[in-house]
């Protein structure tokens, strides 16, 4: 009997020698490194599809494991690209144009919204009375980040209002609480805000002054002459994309997925999947903002081509010098249209 047993002991740990040397062999199970995304200021709800697509689990039904990093703004979310620290951003696609313009190719994937969902507000603790943009001139307004699509919006109105970029000083005071915040203290004169921030502050201060407004379609004709204008979009460098492209399909068909999922469910559903915290401690007023932002998000995942157009446009107004043709950035090859 003790032979028995003694036969057994030894069958076990050839078994597990065995099952050693194919791991360090190479030979055993394998598994996908992760792909990072950085979020540009992960609780706005311009970002809430990349956020919902991993809560509901729609990346793993894809085949991709990802981790998600959030960041202040869109900015430092791209500044995390070139440093390595990201593989993929979950940021503005007017970014992917700015880069092509300084030679360093991005390509967006899937576009998640065709409405920016910003908003140019003037703090109800302003030092001045602020009515219009033109009232800005000297003043302190609030961007994410200085570079940040946030502050590409400002000066596009600054420079509609017949000011230059210079006549304001833009002061980064990130998106949600921080906006809040800065709102609040006296920080800044008026700042660039997105949902659910924007609902925090009239709950606590009662009606805004909205001085421009990009969460409806109207809003969106007004500021940028265009029916629809991409916003929130899934990039990476040309060489990744390239290099990976059945991780760049996982990626966009899950986020398709996550648009198809919203435009199925209400926003107490939709807010129910989200983290708390991004609730700010109310979730009755989150999912009112929820509601209002349903508009915004992409239906097919596409940028249309006029809407490609209008973003080079505006850019080369504002900050790029060097030309770039309408099409230089987005694919929707990896949706499966041609």
């Amino acid at each position: 009997m003790m032979e028995r047993a003694a036969i057994r002991m030894r069958t076990c740990l050839a078994g597990i020698s065995l099952i050693a040397s194919l791991i360090a062999a190479g030979c055993g199970p394998k598994h996908e490194p992760r792909v990072r995304i950085g979020i540009g200021g992960q609780a706005q709800l311009v970002y809430l599809p990349t956020t919902l697509a991993e809560r509901l689990g729609h990346f793993r039904d894809h085949g991709i494991e990802v981790e998600l990093i959030d960041f202040q703004g869109g900015a430092k979310a791209l500044e995390a690209l070139f440093g390595g620290s990201v593989d993929v951003v979950s940021g503005f696609y007017d970014h992917t144009v700015q880069m092509a313009a300084a030679g360093k190719p991005l390509v967006a994937f899937v576009s998640m919204m065709r409405y920016p969902g910003l908003a140019l507000i003037a703090s109800p603790d302003a030092s001045r009375k602020i009515t219009t943009v033109k009232d800005l001139s000297g003043a302190n307004v609030g961007v994410s980040a200085p570079g940040s699509s946030t502050h590409l919006l400002f000066n596009h109105l600054l420079i509609g209002a017949g000011l230059k970029p210079e006549s304001a000083s833009a002061i980064g005071v990130g998106m949600a609480a921080g906006s809040v915040a800065a709102m609040e203290n006296g920080k800044v004169d008026a700042a660039v805000m997105s949902e659910p921030a924007i609902s925090q502050l009239e709950r606590r201060k009662g009606k805004l002054t909205v001085l421009a407004d990009t969460r409806t379609a109207e809003g969106v004709r007004a500021v940028y002459g265009v029916d629809s204008y991409p916003a929130a979009v899934l990039y990476s460098k040309k060489e990744w994309v390239e290099g990976n492209e059945a991780k760049t399909q996982g990626l966009a068909r899950a986020l398709k997925h996550t648009l198809d999922w919203i435009g199925a469910h209400t926003a107490e559903e939709i807010a129910a999947k989200m983290p708390a915290a991004f609730a700010g401690g109310d979730v009755a007023l989150y999912s009112r903002a929820i509601e209002q932002a349903r508009p915004m998000y992409s239906q097919d995942g596409v940028i249309a081509e006029e809407s490609a157009k209008a973003v080079v446009r505006v850019m080369t107004e504002t900050m790029i010098k060097q030309p770039v043709a309408w099409d230089c950035c987005f694919t929707a090859k990896y949706l499966g249209v041609k």
